[in-house]
């Protein structure tokens, strides 16, 4: 590593009252792996985000190489050798892949030519990013448009590589492959910054860790000289643990599934599932994603029909729900995707509180909403549920990912729900955040509610399910119990190996 090829220096961003970045100063080296941490909402999307010339700051200079950088401009950003991969993709799925990366860069004349075709298969060779210039972005796979989007930076020759939560929606071994990928970059002279919160990805790959917390650098660590249990409490300011799970007895069926299929644009998204769940447990399903865990979380939500099979409420036969009977029947969902789901965020956070009860006596009156009241009730939730971010009249989407995931839970667990779906309730959350949505699920169990927790952690799987169940390719294996699975077991039973245990006539 040499001197530094990136400086920020005494940066500074408001938001209203929100003080999102205060008064930052870091430097990244040439061939530097640096983690960027903290709590949801602690500034470091924010902080790169000015970086990379999305936002401008109120206060603060980035230099690139000794040089000032223009603020507030992305293409001077890029001319200087910044590169930034989002955790939401910005690439168009109909295009292909060589389309999506010379898109915004070459003039119309390139497309016709091979120069751009060989650069960008020259740069897929040296990193070992290896895809189909010619595939359709859509019929890739997550890991894969990830690369793309990587490739679209390198393209643009970036020298300093932004990645935001770069494993959110990645499997293990997509995770494992990417960051094989970034440290062969690394000793290639390329220098990266992550945003990560899973501590452990952090310890693997970086050289030296950041850490945020309320807008502000509160330590840098070597990663050689500290541990997860450190970075932790510098995260969030006090000891973090989760919460352990407590023997149970669990109650009556609450819903049951019986040979269920969901069929869409003439494929069978769901093959013949059949499960139990119980008051007072939490039935963990464990997948790689994109084998079913959406459709069974939209079916059970009301979202979706399904083609045949029986689905039992408290042993009684229902029809297909809609999202509205699936409320009055006692059921509360926390959606795989907050942002597209789970809130609307243009609207305020007690509008959306209110919003799956909008019809209910206590919000409205005569076609009338009760602005007072969902105020009320929506302050009840910020502070039960410890909603950071601002009032009740703030608009949803200024929230953190982890404060926008404890209004949806807060906005569910207040009803006490007879049945919770959670599909991914910890995904792209800090340690803080986990532990408390964690704590909370518990704390509905104990209570009574059955919950379906869908969910591609392992650890978070074994930590809080009863009895757990993979999904493969739209089935589902039969259950096991919880004290009898772990990650080496799981992880044979994601990969289908079940399915040939049950055709060899052997049981689990």
């Amino acid at each position: 590593m040499t001197g530094p090829v990136l400086e920020i220096i005494g940066v500074s961003k408001r938001f209203g009252a929100n003080l999102a970045n205060d008064d930052i100063s870091m430097a990244l080296a040439g061939g530097e792996v640096v983690a960027l941490l903290g709590e949801n909402g602690a500034g470091k999307t924010t902080l790169m985000s000015i970086l990379f010339g999305h936002y401008m700051p109120d206060a603060g200079r980035v230099l690139i190489e000794g040089t000032e950088v223009p603020q507030g401009k992305p293409r001077a950003a890029i001319r200087a050798g910044v590169g930034m991969v989002h955790q939401h993709f910005s690439l168009a799925p109909n295009l292909t892949v060589l389309e999506n990366v010379m898109t915004g860069t070459e003039r119309l004349w390139s497309w016709r030519s091979g120069a751009a075709r060989k650069k960008l298969l020259a740069i897929s060779e040296r990193f070992g990013l290896k895809v189909d210039p010619d595939a359709r972005l859509g019929d890739l796979s997550v890991g894969e448009q990830q690369r793309v989007e990587i490739l679209k930076a390198l393209y643009n020759d970036a020298r300093i590589l932004i990645l935001d939560e770069p494993t959110a929606v990645l499997t293990n071994i997509e995770a494992e492959r990417l960051f094989t990928t970034l440290r062969k970059m690394a000793r290639q002279g390329l220098s990266l910054i992550f945003i990560s919160h899973k501590l452990d990805e952090v310890m693997a790959a970086a050289d030296r860790i950041v850490v945020l917390r309320g807008g502000k650098m509160v330590a840098e660590r070597k990663a050689s000289e500290t541990s997860k249990a450190e970075l932790a409490e510098l995260m969030v300011g006090r000891r973090v643990t989760r919460p352990v799970r407590e023997p149970s007895t669990p109650g009556a069926v609450a819903l049951e599934a019986a040979d269920v299929t969901v069929r869409t644009g003439g494929i069978d998204r769901l093959k013949s599932i059949s499960f139990r769940l119980r008051q007072g447990e939490i039935l963990g399903i464990i997948g790689v994603s994109g084998n079913g865990q959406a459709t069974l979380a939209h079916l059970l939500s009301g979202m979706l029909a399904r083609s045949a099979g029986d689905l039992l409420l408290f042993g009684k036969a229902i029809g297909n729900l809609g999202v509205t009977d699936v409320v009055e029947a006692g059921i509360g969902r926390i959606p795989e995707d907050r942002n597209e789901e789970g809130v609307i965020g243009e609207m305020a956070i007690w509008e959306n509180t209110v919003l799956e009860r909008i019809a209910a006596p206590a919000f409205s009156r005569r076609g009338f909403v009760n602005r007072k009241a969902g105020m009320a009730f929506a302050r009840e939730i910020i502070d039960g549920f410890d909603v950071r971010g601002g009032g009740p009249a703030i608009r949803t989407r200024l929230l953190s990912g982890g404060n926008m995931q404890k209004l949806i839970l807060g906005r569910n667990l207040h009803w006490r729900p007879r049945i919770l779906i959670a599909a991914q309730p910890a995904r792209g959350l800090d340690e803080g955040a986990v532990a408390a949505v964690h704590a909370r699920l518990l704390e509905a169990r104990r209570q009574g509610t059955a919950v379906l927790l869908i969910s591609e952690d392992l650890d978070e799987v074994i930590a809080l399910a009863d009895r757990i169940q993979a999904i493969v390719g739209g089935r589902l294996s039969p259950p096991v119990a919880a004290e009898s699975a772990d990650a080496r077991r799981l992880g044979l039973m994601m990969a289908g190996e079940w399915q040939e245990t049950l055709e060899a006539g052997h049981a689990i």
